[in-house]
């Protein structure tokens, strides 16, 4: 039976650790107990908006939530299917990513090692397409099962249906707050081919004396760890959302304009014509690296994420946030656009500073 809370404190469910009150928090098991929240919120909280949250790994609350806000507790990890080659999991969207990722490296299933300690649960993962160190979770997901937020019914969503791009999907875009994850279908290889060529692997690799073609999963996992410890705060000690913002993607020319002002800066082929830059590196060379703006920050080893220095609203890290890409517009021409969402859904122009 599901638990309604009143006036329910979400600061331990986002990890930027902000302040910020659910009129109504319901916390579900499987299908059938968000089924029974659908319709009880129909049924008595019909007018009040409805909000569903992973662990609040990707948000920045503005202020209080006025409606209803749910939260996957579903677990489980069934092998569907299974052969020499590779194996088919189904994995409840409210387990936490980096404990699957920790149970499939021991299980010899392979190919999520790069997505190590990546924050959120499972669904959210599927949602947000995260991705870090040249692997992205669509190179890996087979399906989606989702429930219908408006009547309960359970859809299934193939991986070519969820329209996956960089740090998207169509659970961001076209059908933004209508499901909600419950499983998440992955395809991974029982075949370790490791990736090591991104964000310093090799150069962690060679200091803890592991030669790159000999590297085991549970090295190169172990290796993602400690970069990734090393590069980013954690959200229990300072809170904040990992990467705030995307990296941005420029045509032929705008690269060419900034390579020949700055010719060290970091690019990469993004198919098309198109060029990713580093927002990270873009921040930094505008002087935001470490400085902070009242209550929040930007932290001093990695430009692309925005901390909580102690008491900090919403309001306060959007403050930071607009003065950060305000800076880059001035002197790069390029815009930055948060990867966090922001709990009201408000456009950056439309907020009151």
């Amino acid at each position: 039976m599901n638990s309604y809370e009143e006036y329910y404190d979400l600061v331990h469910d986002n990890t930027f650790g902000i302040h910020a009150k659910a009129r109504f928090f319901v916390r579900y098991g499987d299908e059938q107990e968000l089924a029974d929240a659908i319709g009880w919120r129909q049924a008595e909280a019909r007018d009040l908006p409805l909000l569903h949250i992973g662990s609040g790994s990707n948000l920045l609350f503005l202020d209080d939530y006025p409606g209803v806000v749910l939260q996957s507790a579903i677990q489980g990890v069934d092998v569907m299917e299974a052969d020499d080659e590779q194996v088919v999991l189904r994995v409840g969207s409210g387990m936490e990513w980096d404990a699957l990722v920790e149970l499939c490296v021991t299980h010899g299933w392979h190919g999520l090692e790069n997505l190590s300690l990546i924050p959120g649960q499972v669904g959210a993962a599927a949602v947000q397409n995260i991705g870090a160190y040249g692997a992205e979770a669509s190179q890996h997901v087979v399906a989606v099962e989702c429930v219908d937020l408006t009547d309960g019914t359970v859809r299934r969503f193939e991986a070519a249906e969820c329209d996956y791009g960089y740090r998207t999907s169509v659970f961001k875009t076209r059908l933004r707050g209508r499901y909600a994850v419950s499983r998440v279908w992955l395809r991974l290889s029982r075949r370790f081919v490791p990736d090591t060529t991104y964000g310093g692997i090799a150069e962690m690799l060679s200091s803890q004396g592991i030669p790159v073609d000999e590297v085991t999963a549970s090295q190169l996992r172990d290796a993602i760890i400690r970069i990734r410890r090393h590069k980013l705060p954690d959200p229990a000690v300072q809170g904040n959302a990992g990467s705030f913002f995307m990296n941005p993607v420029v045509d032929e020319a705008c690269k060419e304009r900034l390579l020949a002002q700055y010719p060290a800066m970091p690019h990469y082929a993004a198919g098309q014509g198109r060029w990713k830059l580093s927002a990270a590196w873009l921040i930094d060379q505008s002087g935001w690296k470490g400085k902070s703006l009242g209550p929040a920050g930007v932290h001093d080893r990695q430009a692309l994420v925005l901390v909580n220095l102690g008491g900090a609203r919403g309001m306060d890290v959007v403050r930071l946030c607009q003065a950060v890409r305000q800076d880059v517009v001035r002197q790069f021409g390029v815009t930055l656009m948060p990867e966090v969402n922001f709990i009201p859904d408000i456009p950056l122009d439309k907020l009151s500073l």
